[in-house]
């Protein structure tokens, strides 16, 4: 099968625009057509589907496109190897994130990751709701949670320490709770998951805070939400200290139950399909975050 039309067909399906697909790859606009035709001609079906107006990807051409990804990752793997690591990274990289995350530490490092690798597109999926990075075909993903799946692999980058917190408002007007059965008597942020959560102490005490036993009227799904409605005075809320660690070293927030967080032992990690092999763009942008992000703010090791 052609490799080079393999790429016009993922860069067609991924800008649904086939003379710009071509453009990228130096092929006149005649000529990018007549190689799709002849990949559908082989595979013996329609990949994308032409109007005057427009393209768009078939309910074939979508199936087909993640397993000619894996080809082309496959192919620039091997000349990477081939060319000791002289190949110069290009291309879509298909990236998921929480939003909240992406927001307050991604999105800052772009302009020079950019400004470094000029030749790579990226794809950002930016959403608290998670990601599934085999199905959604993406070539990288973070995620703040126990890596349990075994078709993924994945590096990691910190610990992710949830702590609950408010704001000097809230604690003035409702008093700041001293133990975790004085939370009953307070108003929670609450996630979409209501469940009951453990806390940990530092000496290992465990106890459980149950959002049921509590004044809980707000429900958010986006942490972003939940840290703005915690600054708004609006209750405890539960939040990751890469979320709010500068509201607390600036007393925007305060920590309630300082000696308790969340016992979930949730990592924040870069993950992939243990299927995928890691191309020359999946390895510079994964190395460019390792190197960049601040773990110390991530793991609030400067809040008081």
């Amino acid at each position: 099968m052609d490799t080079d039309a393999l790429r016009l067909f993922v860069a067609a399906a991924e800008r649904l625009n086939i003379t710009a697909a071509g453009r990228d790859l130096g092929l006149a606009p005649a000529m990018a057509s007549n190689r799709l035709a002849k990949l559908e001609r082989e595979l013996g079906t329609e990949l994308l589907h032409r109007t005057t107006r427009k393209i768009s990807i078939s309910q074939e051409g979508a199936a087909f496109l993640p397993y000619a990804r894996e080809v082309l990752a496959q192919v620039d793997a091997g000349r990477a190897a081939l060319g000791a690591g002289t190949l110069h990274p290009s291309g879509t990289l298909r990236f998921a994130a929480p939003s909240s995350f992406a927001q307050l530490h991604i999105i800052p490092l772009l302009p020079e990751f950019q400004a470094l690798y000029p030749d790579i597109t990226l794809d950002l999926r930016l959403s608290d709701t998670r990601q599934d990075i085999i199905e959604g075909s993406f070539d990288l993903a973070l995620r703040n949670a126990p890596l349990e799946d075994s078709s993924l692999l994945g590096r990691k980058l910190a610990d992710d320490t949830r702590i609950l917190c408010a704001s000097p408002a809230y604690l003035e007007l409702s008093g700041q709770p001293a133990a975790p059965d004085d939370l009953a008597a307070h108003h929670f942020l609450s996630w979409a998951n209501t469940a009951p959560r453990k806390i940990i102490h530092a000496d290992g005490r465990t106890a459980l805070l149950d959002p049921a036993k509590m004044m809980c009227r707000t429900i958010l799904d986006d942490g972003t939400s939940q840290r703005l409605a915690t600054l708004e005075g609006l209750g405890i809320s539960i939040n990751s200290l890469w979320s709010v660690a500068e509201d607390i070293e600036t007393r925007r927030l305060i920590r309630v139950l300082p000696d308790w967080c969340l016992h979930d032992q949730s990592v924040l990690w870069l993950i992939y399909p243990k299927s995928n092999v890691l191309t020359p763009k999946v390895r510079c942008f994964m190395d460019f975050l390792i190197s960049h992000l601040d773990i110390a703010k991530l793991t609030g090791k400067r809040c008081p």
